[in-house]
C-alpha cells in the first residue's frame, strides 16, 4: 500500500483540502461544545524537531492529547538524529514504533528522504521551502470569517519564503488569485511561480498587490537562520510594512493574517496586528490546533 504523506499542499487535491478544512471546523465546534471523542486512543505521534517552535509543538502535542493519543518530542540533542544516524535509518526505526510522524527541519530533501523510508504518514511541520500546516490553518480561518476562498484574491507582502511558496501551492490547488509584492532579489522560487501560471502575479508595489484583495498576509522579513542578513533585509524591505494605510487599498472588509511570531513595526504595524476588526491572527494561531487534528484524522484514515 502506498503511504499518504503531507509534505506540501499539492499532496492534496481540492476536494481533500476542503474536506480537511470542513472537518477542522467541525472538530473545533465539537471541542468547544464538549462533544470531542478520544479517537486517537492508543495512537502515538513522533514529533521530530530540528528547528525550535512554540505553535507547532503546542498544537500537535495538545491535539494528540485532546484526542486521546500520545506525542513524543524528539530533538537532535536527545536522539541519534543529531549524532549522524542516516535519515533513512531513523525513518525505518521510528516508523515501526509510532503511528504518524511530524517533522520540522531545514532542507526539504530531509523530509522527502524520511517519508520515502517511513512505514507511516509523515507530516511536514515546516521546512525551509514549505510550511503547509500553516496554510491549512490560514484557509480554515479565512473560511470561518469570509467563506470559501476559491475565486478570491490574496495579497502576500514580503519575502518569497516558505510561507509564500505554500500560498502559491494553495492558489494552485484551490483556485484563487495570489498577488505577491516583494523587493527585487527576494522573489519566490521561479519554477513554482511558473507552475502556477496566471494564478500568481509578482510586483514590487505593495499597493498594487493589495488592490482588490480580500486577504492580506505577511511574515517576518528575517527568518530563522538569517540573522546575519537583518540590517540588509530591513533596508531592502522598507516600504513593505502592512499597516492600516496599506489595508485601506484592499477590498472592503479585507482581513489580515500573520503566521507569527511577528516583529511589530517591521513587517506589520503593532496597531494593525491588534486591530480585531481587521486582524484575525489569534484565530489563525488557534486554528493550527484544529487544522492539524483534522489533518491527522485524514492521514490515519487514508492509510488504514
Amino acid at each position: 500500500m502506498t503511504i499518504r504523506h503531507f509534505l506540501t499542499l499539492r499532496d492534496l487535491n481540492a476536494a481533500e483540502f476542503n474536506h480537511i478544512i470542513k472537518l477542522a471546523i467541525e472538530m473545533k465546534a465539537a471541542r468547544r461544545e464538549g462533544r470531542e471523542e478520544q479517537i486517537f486512543k492508543g495512537k502515538v505521534l513522533a514529533m521530530v524537531f530540528d528547528k525550535s517552535s512554540t505553535r507547532t509543538r503546542v498544537s500537535f502535542e495538545a491535539g494528540m492529547a485532546q484526542l486521546g493519543g500520545d506525542a513524543l518530542f524528539l530533538s537532535p540533542v536527545d536522539s541519534q538524529l543529531g549524532r549522524g544516524e542516516p535519515i533513512e535509518d531513523s525513518a525505518r526505526v521510528i516508523s515501526r514504533m509510532v503511528d504518524i510522524v511530524m517533522i520540522r527541519t531545514f532542507g526539504h530533501d530531509i523530509i522527502e528522504r524520511f517519508a520515502q523510508y517511513s512505514k507511516v504518514p509523515v507530516i511536514n511541520a515546516l521546512t525551509d521551502q514549505y510550511h503547509p500546516c500553516q496554510l491549512l490553518a490560514d484557509i480554515q480561518t479565512y473560511t470561518e470569517h469570509r467563506g470559501p476562498i476559491e475565486g478570491k484574491t490574496v495579497a502576500w507582502i514580503g519575502d518569497g519564503n516558505n510561507m509564500c511558496h505554500s500560498w502559491i501551492n494553495a492558489a494552485i490547488v484551490l483556485g484563487f488569485q495570489l498577488n505577491i509584492a516583494c523587493p527585487e532579489g527576494y522573489e519566490p522560487n521561479a519554477k513554482l511561480v511558473a507552475e502556477a501560471g496566471d494564478r500568481v502575479t509578482i510586483t514590487r508595489n505593495p499597493v498594487e498587490a493589495v488592490s482588490g484583495a480580500s486577504l492580506v498576509t505577511t511574515d517576518v522579513f528575517t527568518s530563522m537562520g538569517q540573522d546575519s542578513e537583518l540590517h540588509v533585509r530591513l533596508e531592502k524591505f522598507a516600504g513593505f510594512q502592512v499597516n492600516h494605510e496599506l489595508m485601506a487599498h484592499a477590498a472592503d472588509k479585507a482581513i489580515f493574517m500573520h503566521c507569527l511570531p511577528a516583529h511589530r513595526e517591521e513587517e506589520v504595524s503593532g496597531a494593525l496586528l491588534e486591530d480585531e476588526n481587521i486582524s484575525v491572527v489569534w484565530d489563525e494561531a488557534e486554528n493550527r490546533l484544529h487544522a492539524q487534528k483534522a489533518l491527522m484524522v485524514f492521514l490515519l484514515s487514508a492509510n488504514t
